[in-house]
């Protein structure tokens, strides 16, 4: 397949910026000439951007174009963001009020955006965007949930406005794109070698999977603590942590409070499983739960930070000064720890994987 679909879909990507400055001037000048010309541009860039992708033979996976739209999509979100930050002006009427989402803006733009565009040009090429496309479902999947949630019971509940109804056809699509990526073939199978004896050794032989065991407990830990807290626990423990180093658990927004909820039932039960497939051989599904999870607490963490020092985020709510070292040091490793062990899982899959049976010939 040609390399000019994916060539269309980044510049349909870019097309966005000029439609957001064309469109944002529609609303303030409120003229006709102003439509006339946004339209036409849009419908005119649109035209050539489908005749580039769709020039010689088109990709028949329909998530290629889903992908497509999506890049769009993350273009926008990352110039909502710049634009509340005021590093650019004019481009977008900013509408999202809170820290949180605004966090989710960049990460939106950025992050996702690249993982856009690596699915299209594997889609292009006939590649397996597998891998690739599970660290995006448990990133989706937190965001959504978070982001979702916390509009209907935070304090911005109220001001849900018809474009809520655009976030649930964009989610409804997203959720059918997250089956399609679980339901590609697997071919790490293929990875399988005669030392996989070797790889099966036990847990005090494999250092690297020794140490992300003992991670798991002290991990497995703080999830509980920051939901406990969430929770309003009365114990001195958590009074005191959220004073000195995470005051934005309790911002009335309620995105960090569904976010600390979600991250306790649902990675609370991940370490669990992890402890069991780091110790057992043979747990296959192993790296695409961590693929999954990994995505998913990236997003977190990286919301969940962010907002937690933004400006945004009302001054009592945000990271004392004196705190702030010990609140990045903790937050990091624990959004980092996760991405090594997803590495490890990809890099060596052989433990996870079952020994294929002798051939005779």
């Amino acid at each position: 397949m040609s390399a000019s679909a994916g060539t269309g879909v980044f510049v349909l990507s870019l097309m966005s910026i000029h439609t957001c400055y064309l469109f944002n001037s529609l609303i303030y000048n409120k003229s006709a000439e102003a439509f006339f010309f946004a339209g036409c541009s849009t419908v005119l860039i649109l035209s050539i951007s489908a005749c580039v992708i769709l020039k010689k033979k088109a990709p028949v996976d329909p998530l290629f174009y889903v992908f497509a739209v999506y890049t769009f999509l993350s273009v926008v979100n990352l110039i909502i963001g710049l634009e509340q930050d005021n590093i650019i002006d004019g481009f977008a009427d900013p509408h999202i009020n809170t820290a949180h989402g605004h966090m989710i803006s960049y990460w939106d733009g950025c992050v996702h955006y690249l993982m856009y565009l690596v699915m299209v040009a594997a889609i292009t090429w006939g590649d397996s965007y597998r891998d690739v496309g599970l660290y995006w479902v448990g990133s989706f999947l937190t965001r959504a949930i978070v982001y979702i949630l916390g509009n209907a019971v935070g304090k911005y509940g109220t001001q849900v406005s018809p474009l809520f109804l655009l976030h649930m056809l964009y989610l409804s699509v997203s959720i059918w794109a997250c089956f399609r990526i679980f339901s590609q073939p697997c071919t790490r199978d293929v990875q399988l070698t005669s030392n996989q004896e070797a790889e099966r050794t036990s847990l005090l032989h494999r250092p690297l999977d020794l140490l992300f065991v003992i991670y798991l407990a002290p991990a497995f830990a703080f999830c509980v603590f920051r939901g406990l807290i969430v929770l309003d626990c009365s114990s001195e423990w958590c009074q005191a942590y959220t004073r000195q180093y995470e005051p934005y658990l309790k911002d009335p927004s309620a995105y960090p409070k569904i976010q600390m909820l979600v991250s306790m039932l649902y990675s609370g039960l991940y370490y669990f499983v992890a402890l069991y497939g780091l110790m057992v051989p043979g747990c296959e599904w192993m790296t695409d739960l961590t693929l999954v999870h990994s995505g998913a607490l990236a997003q977190a963490q990286f919301a969940h930070i962010g907002a937690s020092l933004h400006t945004r985020t009302p001054f009592s709510y945000r990271v004392p000064a004196g705190g702030q070292p010990v609140f990045l040091l903790v937050n990091i490793l624990y959004a980092l720890v996760p991405q090594a062990l997803c590495y490890r899982c990809c890099s060596r899959p052989a433990f996870f994987l079952r020994p294929m049976p002798d051939r005779t010939e």
